[in-house]
């Protein structure tokens, strides 16, 4: 069983709804998720959030939080994965925010730096993803990432 359809079954053996709040993945997740026959059962919606202005007034994510840690932090993503389980009403989330290259980097943040969190409820889990395996390979694995994440928030 594919990755997606793990997700799918637990959250509809759960009774859970599921949103995602994405930005250097642009919406992957939430299409992979949908990719799922029967996915509307589950699946509320997703929020691409790749401006800072987006995150702001749609997940409620503080100019405070992003001027002290950036985008891409794990504070960031913490604050979008609770904005998307509210502004959704859900009871899980993902939510993703790194550099996916091929620029972009600093020496803080390199490229491949990814922040991903998953919540269950009141549960939140998060993972700094690091490495550059090129754009298209970073943004997968970060996908990949955030369903395993919450695939394991589930069981």
């Amino acid at each position: 069983m594919k990755l997606e359809e793990e997700v799918g079954e637990l959250l509809k053996s759960k009774n859970l709804s599921l949103s995602t709040a994405e930005s250097c993945t642009g919406g992957g997740v939430a299409a992979l998720v949908t990719s799922v026959p029967g996915s509307s059962e589950y699946f509320n919606g997703g929020i691409v959030a790749y401006s800072n202005e987006v995150k702001i007034s749609l997940l409620h994510v503080s100019t405070e939080t992003l001027e002290r840690y950036g985008a891409v932090s794990q504070e960031t993503v913490i604050e979008m994965v609770k904005g998307a389980m509210k502004a959704l009403k859900t009871d899980c989330a993902v939510a993703t925010s790194g550099i996916a290259g091929p620029g972009g980097g600093t020496s803080e943040k390199p490229v491949g730096t990814v922040w991903i969190a998953a919540a269950y409820k009141n549960e939140i889990v998060t993972f700094k993803q690091e490495g550059d395996d090129g754009r298209t390979r970073n943004v997968q694995n970060a996908i990949q990432n955030a369903l395993k994440m919450l695939r394991t928030c589930l069981k």
